[in-house]
C-alpha cells in the first residue's frame, strides 16, 4: 500500500483547500481551479467577556447565512459539478478547506483588538471585547452525500486520523491560537445543518473553559490524574475496547445516556505528538466502536466526538490527548435534554448507570458481529509515514508523500 498524500491549493476567495488521497487512492494528483467569482469574506467576528465567568462569547452573526439540511443536487461538501458549484472544486477522499462563515478567524494575532495573550484575556472587567482571531476548518470524510465515519473503509478512516494530526500541527503553528479542537456533530438531533459527513476544527485564541476546569482539577490532584485514571478505568467492568496503545470505556461518572472516553496508554498533549502505530490502532479501534455505537438501535445514533488536547503553549505534560463521545439518545425514541439543572446550573443527572451503558454497548457489538478488540491478530495493512511523527505541533507533520501548492 501507498501513502497518504496532502495536496495544498487555494479557493477562489483566498481559503486554503488541502486534499488529503488515500494511501489505496484511485484518484489522478491533479487538483482543478475554484471556478467561482471570488466572494468577498465575512470580517472576524468580535467575543465579549462573561463578567460573571470570565468566559469568552464570539458573536459570529455571518453563521445566520450558512445553509441548512440542502438537497443532495446542492450539497455545498460535495465535488463542484456545473450544476453545483460547491466548496469543494474536484473530486477528494479526505478534504479540508477554512470556513466560510467562521466563528473564529479569519483574522490572526496582529490585528487591531487582537487578544494580547492569554493574560491579557485572564483579566474580568465589564464592557470587555476582543476580535475573534483563529481557524476554522470543515474536514470532509467522504465525497457521498450521505453516510457516516462508521461505515467508511479503514484506509480512508486512516486518512481522517491523518488529516486531524496535520490540522492538529498546522493549527497549532498560527500566530494568537491557543488551542485546537477537532471534532464531529452527527444527527440532527445533535443539530447539523449538512447532512453530507464531516466534521469541524476549531482553533481558539484563548484556552477553552472545560480545558481550564481541568488545569484547576490537575492542580488539585496532581500530575499523574491521567495516568490514574487509565489504570483505574482498565480494572473496571466500563471497559469496552483496549488494544496495545488505547482504551476505551465508559467513564466512572458519565453525564450522557452514551458516553464513551478513549485514552492512549502513554502520554501524549494532542494527536500531533502520536505515532505512526498509534494512529494505525486508533483507525481500526474508532471504526470498531462507532460501528457499535450505531448498532445500539435501528436507526443511527446521533453523537459529538470531541477531541480534548492540550493547548498550545502550556499544561502540555499534564494534559493527555482524549476522545470524548457522547450522545444524548437514552431510548430508540428518546432523547437526554438539557434544561432547569443541567443548562442553568451544570449540575448534571445521569440518567442511566455507567455501567448499564457500557454493557449495552458491548452487547451491541456483538450483536453487530463484531469480536473483541485485540492486538495479537494481524490486522489489515495500513498506510506507512516517511518519518516518525513530531512530539511538537509546530514541526511539519511527516505522513505525506507529495505536497503541491497552487498560487
Amino acid at each position: 500500500m501507498g501513502q497518504i498524500t496532502k495536496r495544498s491549493y487555494k479557493l477562489s476567495d483566498g481559503r486554503d483547500i488541502i486534499y488529503f488521497d488515500d494511501a489505496d487512492t484511485v484518484l489522478p494528483p491533479e487538483r482543478g481551479d475554484d471556478l467561482r467569482e471570488p466572494a468577498v469574506r465575512p470580517p472576524t467576528a468580535t467575543m465579549r467577556q462573561d463578567v460573571l465567568t470570565g468566559e469568552w462569547i464570539s458573536i459570529a452573526a455571518a453563521r445566520q447565512n450558512r445553509v441548512v439540511l440542502p438537497p443532495s443536487h446542492l450539497d455545498p461538501l460535495a465535488p463542484a459539478s456545473p450544476e453545483n458549484p460547491s466548496e469543494i472544486p474536484s473530486p477528494y477522499d479526505v478534504a479540508v478547506f477554512e470556513n466560510k462563515s467562521p466563528s473564529f478567524g479569519p483574522d490572526l494575532a496582529g490585528v487591531a483588538a487582537a487578544p494580547e495573550g492569554l493574560d491579557d484575556l485572564a483579566l474580568v472587567g465589564l464592557g470587555r471585547s476582543r476580535q475573534s482571531v483563529g481557524r476554522c476548518e470543515v474536514v470532509c470524510f467522504s465525497p457521498e452525500h450521505t453516510g457516516s465515519l462508521a461505515g467508511l473503509p479503514l484506509s480512508r478512516m486512516r486518512t481522517v486520523v491523518e488529516a486531524w494530526a496535520d490540522r492538529t500541527a498546522a493549527l497549532s503553528a498560527l500566530p494568537g491560537v491557543e488551542q485546537v479542537f477537532p471534532f464531529e456533530n452527527r444527527g440532527e438531533a445533535i443539530g447539523v445543518t449538512l447532512h453530507h459527513p464531516h466534521g469541524q476544527i476549531y482553533a481558539y485564541p484563548y484556552i477553552t473553559p472545560r480545558t481550564a476546569q481541568l488545569v484547576r482539577t490537575i492542580e488539585s490532584y496532581g500530575g499523574s490524574l491521567f495516568e490514574d485514571i487509565l489504570s483505574f478505568e482498565q480494572k473496571s467492568e466500563r471497559v469496552l475496547l483496549q488494544g496495545e496503545h488505547w482504551t476505551a470505556f465508559v467513564p466512572f461518572a458519565a453525564r450522557w445516556p452514551l458516553e464513551v472516553h478513549v485514552l492512549p496508554h502513554r502520554h501524549v498533549p494532542d494527536l500531533a505528538a502520536t505515532s505512526e502505530q498509534e494512529r494505525d490502532e486508533f483507525s481500526r479501534l474508532y471504526s470498531r466502536l462507532l460501528r457499535g455505537v450505531d448498532a445500539l438501535y435501528d436507526t443511527p445514533t446521533p453523537y459529538i466526538s470531541a477531541w480534548h488536547q492540550a493547548p498550545v503553549h502550556a499544561h502540555r505534560d499534564d494534559i493527555r490527548l482524549m476522545l470524548q463521545l457522547t450522545s444524548p439518545r437514552r431510548e430508540e425514541d428518546k432523547l437526554k435534554y438539557l434544561a432547569g439543572s443541567e443548562a442553568a446550573m451544570g449540575a448534571f443527572i445521569a440518567d442511566i448507570p455507567p455501567e448499564t451503558a457500557a454493557a449495552r454497548l458491548r452487547d451491541a457489538m456483538e450483536k453487530a458481529g463484531l469480536e473483541p478488540f485485540r492486538t495479537d491478530l494481524p490486522e489489515p495493512e495500513l498506510p506507512t509515514t516517511e518519518r516518525p511523527a513530531t512530539e511538537r505541533p509546530d514541526t511539519e507533520l511527516p505522513a505525506t508523500e507529495q505536497e503541491t501548492a497552487q498560487p
